[in-house]
């Protein structure tokens, strides 16, 4: 049970990761929207950054859950910048088709939705690549920030990476 509530808690985390980056995006974006079209600049921008959030919560947690399925328990070491952005464009791309199918902006609009699937898609990908960029800059602080004890003995264990050159 202890790994379902992990699992489950690095899922929030990860939507709360995306709906941070996601929601000044739709600000944004509704800013723009509202200065375009003549709509009132705050109510839009509010309502599109909400959007937004929601959506890349949506995303976060559909992604975490993408690449539990496909990378099982790889470490973020192990996981290449492409493969890991490719499965961020996965989660974009559902996450799309999913906004699409329920008619978040409305029935019928055709180019709208392909933008609004392109668009996921697109967040999807770089919000993964900025997931693993945040998630390897935090593995390397972790010998920075542990006891001094603990950082002899890694590199006590390290030993074998020398970086004088062999005799």
């Amino acid at each position: 049970m202890k790994g379902w509530l992990r699992r489950i808690r690095g899922a929030i985390g990860m939507g709360l990761t995306w709906a941070t980056g996601w929601a000044p995006v739709g600000a944004v974006t509704g800013w723009i929207t509202g200065l375009v079209l003549g709509f009132p600049l705050g109510v839009v921008a509010v309502n599109y950054g909400v959007m937004f959030g929601v959506l890349g919560f949506v995303g976060g947690t559909i992604f975490s859950t993408v690449l539990r399925i496909a990378e099982g328990r790889r470490t973020f070491d192990q996981l290449s910048l492409p493969r890991f952005t490719g499965w961020g464009a996965l989660g974009g791309l559902v996450l799309g088709g999913l906004s699409v199918m329920i008619g978040l902006l409305g029935p019928g609009l055709g180019m709208l939705d392909a933008v609004m699937a392109g668009v996921a898609t697109l967040l999807g990908a770089g919000s993964a690549a900025g997931t693993l960029a945040i998630a390897r800059k935090a593995n390397d602080g972790s010998l920075l920030e542990s006891s001094d004890e603990e950082t002899r003995s890694r590199l006590a264990s390290d030993s074998h990476r020398s970086l004088r050159p062999a005799d």
